[in-house]
């Protein structure tokens, strides 16, 4: 059974879970042997087109005022082929009561249209999933997140895995020793 001390625990090791649909939702552990990370830095490169769409400030960006909708909507984007299981989800919550976990929401009145989600941990966060139901609106949560990491002085924004879509901010990949240093900085603030 996933606990919040379990999860801390893994973050703070460099490993994190996965629910394998495929396998019965049952919950593996990966610890990638290369990082994905996105810059705080000016290595952070937001599209101009998205950079001048975000100043217009096209939702209302909040945090944390709707956790459980933003994980839900995240297992629901990929419907029975979710890594975020109901045990997964339930862990999450958790930790987002006990301020651990945290969620960026963008909205269009009291719609919910894109989020993402992740745990913070010292001046590392650890980015989760992310959703939309309007264009670009996770691509605003994303900035949105950079900025508000940067202004709190973190040091690491872990993605975990790389794809093309966060290659686009800049986001990079490092082997897991040279992570697990940075990890280990950004953990004992």
């Amino acid at each position: 059974m996933l606990t919040a001390d379990l999860l801390v625990y893994a973050y703070l090791s460099g490993t994190f879970p996965m629910a394998h649909p495929d396998e019965g939702n049952d919950i593996f552990w990966h610890t990638p042997k290369s990082r994905g990370l996105i810059p705080l830095d000016d290595r952070f490169k937001a599209p101009k087109n998205l950079m001048r769409l975000y100043r217009k400030k096209p939702f209302e960006l909040t945090i944390n005022n709707a956790f459980e909708d933003v994980i839900t909507a995240c297992a629901e984007l990929r419907n029975e082929d979710t890594w975020i299981s109901d045990e997964i989800k339930s862990a999450y919550i958790d930790l987002h009561r006990k301020g651990i976990a945290h969620s960026f929401e963008a909205w269009e009145g009291d719609r919910l249209v894109g989020g993402l989600y992740g745990l913070a941990l010292g001046k590392a966060f650890f980015g989760e999933s992310m959703f939309h139901r309007a264009t670009d609106a996770s691509k605003i949560c994303l900035v949105f997140l950079v900025e508000f990491l940067r202004e709190k002085n973190f040091q690491l924004l872990d993605s975990q895995y790389l794809n093309p879509h966060l290659v686009q901010f800049g986001a990079y990949e490092i082997p897991h020793e040279e992570y697990m240093i940075l990890l280990t900085r950004a953990t004992s603030v």
